[in-house]
């Protein structure tokens, strides 16, 4: 008993030192803002470079993109505080990162709408299972979409940031206000290509839809092949994404060093503000909507709990709902779901139920509203919010794809992207908890279609 109690506090040497490193520096810096003591700005320097050293060799044993990722914004934010000169002329790497993400949107929407539509959500074939699980993807998303406004106008997270600070002095161009008229002839494309061209993410969408419907109306012999290209285009598209997010580490660490070189330490204050703000809305979502659910729905609260601990662990660690996916489906079979149902609601879930991401996309492009000093009236709030209840269902569970999808709403919607170079610097923190709510919400639809369909296995959930 003994020795398992010390294999399981046994930690490597780099962890300790880490945990040294990083309690001297906070203490210090306490000691130091509550002018209790003052140890210098040098030895402060000394411990903050010791504890990211100790960052990047646990990084570099870990051999994890998140952990990376992660070392980026520290490290980046030292370089920034140290180097501000240096950090200034070190944008054009993000820039690289952005570019490369915006050619991923148009492929990547198109083969996973498609494949939704055409592959997963044929009425007439899946039959009362379709449409109600429709009918709890809508309602869900639709609430999460709305907590989200509602928490980003109460933190107002976004409002003070000096913005041209890091646009270099450029004067920001407001939003053109549409009108409805205008707003509806936008969502509909008069050229596809032209759509793509310009990243109108809209557009894509719509196009991808009525595309996916009318393959759904084919006979076999057309449809399969197409939908093994575009099954093997959203294959594609994810080791393309994932390609690119080798470069986050960098993107990141020159997003926050650039940041901070030009508007100093206090810009950390505005993303923790963004950071809590998406933490206290994600849980209000769990407690206000999940909850009440699963309550309604007579689903044993404690134990479909200690059936999803494990796929939602392995999501928020991850930060990739597709990790947790086998995970998730052998605990819900396990939790009294039968296989059927499982093996149709998550995979249909993971284009058209995303809780996390939904929420976390309306929160952000307030966000960026608020960031750019521009006032987004509530009726064009709710414009946004009806396009990302659309754009929202093209994200299947690929890493930090909730990024490329506000990246191409902030851009059709004619709101400046400087902004959106502030959230990356904290993106991998927002995506850990969005997609760990992302699986939460998917892993309770099958016990809500199961016990809809009669099919919920009791005495195996309380087992």
């Amino acid at each position: 008993m003994e020795n398992k109690l010390k294999n399981k506090i046994s930690l490597p040497w780099t962890t300790w030192f880490l945990i040294a490193t990083l309690t001297v520096t906070v203490v210090l810096s306490f000691l130091k803002i509550f002018r209790l003591a003052d140890a210098g700005d040098e030895i402060l320097t000394i411990t903050r470079i010791l504890t990211i050293l100790a960052f990047a060799l646990i990084a570099w044993q870990k051999k994890s993109l998140t952990v990376w990722i992660l070392f980026g914004l520290v490290a980046g934010a030292e370089f920034g505080h140290d180097l501000p000169q240096i950090a200034g002329s070190m944008q054009f790497l993000s820039e690289i990162f952005l570019r490369m993400i915006k050619t991923i949107i148009a492929p990547l929407l198109f083969a996973t709408l498609v494949n939704g539509i055409a592959g997963h959500t044929d009425l007439k074939q899946v039959g009362r299972m379709g449409w109600k699980s429709l009918l709890y993807f809508e309602i869900a998303s639709t609430l999460a979409l709305f907590i989200g406004l509602i928490a980003i106008n109460v933190s107002k997270a976004g409002v003070g940031i000096n913005l041209a600070a890091i646009t270099g002095n450029v004067p920001i161009t407001p939003a053109k206000m549409q009108t409805t008229s205008e707003f509806l002839l936008h969502i509909f494309p008069e050229n596809i290509a032209k759509a793509v061209a310009e990243g109108n993410i809209l557009q894509i969408v719509i196009f991808s839809i009525i595309f996916g419907i009318a393959l759904s109306m084919l006979g076999e012999k057309h449809k399969t092949p197409m939908l093994k290209l575009t099954a093997s285009l959203t294959e594609v598209m994810f080791k393309f994404t994932g390609i690119v997010m080798y470069f986050a580490p960098v993107a990141v660490f020159a997003s926050i060093a650039f940041t901070i070189g030009h508007m100093g330490t206090d810009v950390l204050f505005t993303l923790l503000k963004l950071l809590v703000t998406l933490y206290v809305a994600l849980i209000a979502f769990l407690l206000l909507v999940l909850f009440p659910v699963a309550l309604i729905f007579r689903i044993p609260v404690l134990k479909f709990m200690s059936a999803v601990s494990k796929p939602a662990s392995i999501a928020f660690a991850t930060a990739n709902s597709e990790s947790a996916l086998p995970s998730a489906m052998e605990s819900m079979e396990a939790f009294g779901v039968p296989r059927k149902i499982v093996s149709f609601v998550i995979p249909t879930g993971y284009s058209f139920n995303l809780d996390g991401s939904t929420l976390y996309l309306s929160l952000a492009a307030i966000f960026v509203a608020q960031a750019a000093g521009i006032d987004m009236p509530i009726g064009r709030q709710f414009a946004i919010a009806l396009t990302l209840m659309l754009t929202s269902k093209g994200v299947a569970g690929v890493s930090r794809a909730s990024f490329v999808i506000l990246l191409g709403t902030v851009t059709t919607f004619g709101l400046p992207v400087e902004p959106v170079m502030i959230i990356l610097g904290i993106d991998v923190l927002l995506d850990m908890a969005r997609t760990g709510v992302n699986v939460i919400g998917n892993c309770l639809a099958t016990a809500v279609i199961a016990r809809w369909e009669g099919e919920f296995d009791e005495e195996k959930a309380r087992g």
